[in-house]
């Protein structure tokens, strides 16, 4: 594409909205797993050296949290690569499967991220009180509050994957950057010397003749 081997701009791409997104969500995936690894496992009673997961009981919830937070926080770190050599592809279709590939994760983690917010959510819910849970509660109310703020942020980053998929088929994402920027600008005119001549390049025929009407020793017979 026209774009690609542009020089990358560390400070404006850091400025971008999606990269911002970006930051964020991958900070909040660790909060998510951090949380319920160091704080969300706690025994049963003080005698009882088995860690059981403060949601209920329940390791699934522990599991499927922890689970989702990793995949949320390497999928961020390899966007964010992708984002960043983006304008070094020089293929029409990888840069077509990278958005597509972006729009259709975005989307994923944002259906695991409200399973993860429910789940967890509802097994807090059922979880009784004890001192060992009041000692994880704020890690465990910490992963369900960013397990939250999690989907938010992964569907609006669908959303930008999405508005990016369209600005492709409007050919101003995948095509060159041979079109004006502005719909209603004129067509740009050929650059000198790109082999169209003028009709003034030649002054005079290469081969010049003085054509005689009437050439030495001929005459014009008369009838």
């Amino acid at each position: 594409a026209g774009r690609a081997g542009g020089a990358i701009d560390p400070v404006d791409f850091l400025k971008q909205p999606q990269t911002i997104l970006r930051v964020t969500t991958w900070i909040f995936s660790i909060v998510v797993f951090g949380s319920i690894v160091n704080e969300c496992y706690v025994n049963k009673g003080s005698d009882d050296p088995e860690l059981l997961c403060i949601f209920n009981e329940n390791e699934s919830a522990c599991s499927y949290g922890i689970a989702v937070g990793i995949i949320a926080f390497f999928g961020c770190i390899f966007f964010f690569v992708v984002d960043l050599y983006f304008q070094q592809i020089s293929s029409v279709k990888d840069r077509k499967r990278a958005v597509l590939l972006d729009l259709g994760f975005s989307g994923f983690l944002s259906f695991l991220w409200f399973v993860a917010f429910c789940f967890l959510a509802n097994q807090w819910q059922r979880t009784k009180m004890s001192k060992g849970v009041s000692q994880g509660a704020d890690a465990a109310r910490a992963a369900i509050t960013f397990s939250f703020f999690s989907i938010i942020v992964w569907v609006v980053l669908a959303v930008k994957a999405l508005q990016r998929y369209r600005l492709g088929t409007d050919m101003s994402l995948f095509a060159t950057d041979q079109f004006a920027a502005d719909p209603s600008a004129a067509y740009p005119g050929y650059p000198t010397g790109s082999g169209i001549e003028s009709t003034e390049t030649y002054q005079s025929p290469p081969f010049t003749e003085t054509l005689d009407t009437n050439p030495k020793g001929y005459q014009v017979p008369a009838y």
